[in-house]
């Protein structure tokens, strides 16, 4: 095991340069140029002084050349300056935004695990009754209502008419003169929605493929033989059955682990919660190149990441994989 995951993680070198080779050659070859914002409003801006701020920023190179120094740099783990006007580094600006989003992305990923299994696995022991008809319905309208459209309804619903949540911001105005307990209180209400927006899509998910796989392994014959045998039918579900049933939720779960970075653009953008994801996207916009290359550096290793973590998994669910 110990030489398979590291063989994997070698692996992952060529893969990450592949990756960020070809995410660099789109980003510049896509129509439009970061100077443009900060010289195309100002009047005043010259060629000349446009000409000196791409070569500051070594725009005026080849793709291939601005690709090499920018390679060079991130060897050290240096991801270069923003481009925006306050010129701060990436890094910092990416560790201050970094642990909202991580926060808001667990708790949804812990909420989801904690509901999803317990009601795919009640679905299944109950097929076609009417909790399995009223959670295919959960499904359907978890996975097909568009995420910002469920977002806006509830903002309305639960800032609006109700008054009850916050529906923008992280927190209060007046944060800071709150007491401790005051404050938590205050963070919770402001996150209560983002974060029921981030866990839904994968609640409805995550409980109808606990369903599914749980329903076919009920039916297989090492069921039958086991509860042939006269074992309890929660020995039968929870060892026999349910362990079998989880080998593609884990693989779903590895995949889910670059979505704490890279899913939260949508809804951060929508409650102006100060995250990673809101960073990326306004660094899209201002076609922020180093923000967004580091932005695409963390995703694409994290989806490495889960996808090793995935296959190690894989062999402590079922034993009858070895990498040995």
């Amino acid at each position: 095991m110990t030489a398979y995951a590291l063989r994997r993680t070698l692996m992952m070198i060529p893969m990450m340069l592949g990756i960020t080779l070809i995410s660099f050659f789109i980003i510049s070859a896509a129509p439009g140029d970061p100077t443009e914002i900060a010289t195309d409003l100002n009047p005043n801006v010259s060629a000349e002084a446009v000409q000196k701020i791409r070569a500051l920023y070594h725009l005026d190179e080849p793709w291939y050349v601005q690709y090499w120094l920018w390679l060079k740099r991130v060897a050290v783990l240096d991801f270069g300056d923003s481009f925006s006007p306050d010129g701060r580094p990436v890094m910092e600006k990416i560790n201050e935004r970094l642990p909202v989003t991580l926060f808001i992305n667990i708790v949804a990923l812990a909420m989801n695990m904690l509901l999803a299994i317990p009601i795919g696995v009640i679905a299944a022991t109950r097929p076609y009754g009417w909790f399995d008809k009223v959670t295919t319905l959960f499904v359907f309208l978890g996975v097909s209502a568009p995420t910002f459209w469920v977002a806006l309804l509830l903002m309305i619903l639960f800032g609006v008419h109700l008054g009850w949540l916050p529906i923008s911001g992280l927190v209060a105005y007046n944060h800071d003169q709150l007491s401790l307990m005051g404050q938590m209180v205050d963070y919770a209400r402001h996150l209560a929605l983002p974060v029921l927006i981030s866990g839904l899509t994968g609640l409805a998910f995550l409980s109808r493929l606990t369903r599914q796989n749980t329903l076919e392994t009920l039916r297989a014959d090492y069921i039958v033989t086991a509860r042939a045998k006269g074992l309890p039918e929660s020995t039968v579900l929870f060892k026999h059955s349910l362990r079998n049933a989880l080998l593609p939720l884990v693989t779903t779960m590895g995949l889910t682990l670059p979505s704490l970075i890279g899913g939260s653009v949508i809804f951060e953008s929508i409650f102006a919660i100060p995250g990673l994801g809101q960073l990326f996207y306004q660094g899209v916009m201002m076609r922020d190149y180093p923000l967004i290359m580091a932005s695409l550096v963390i995703i694409s290793f994290l989806t490495l990441v889960g996808n090793l973590l995935a296959d190690l998994a894989y062999a402590y669910v079922d034993p009858r994989i070895s990498y040995e």
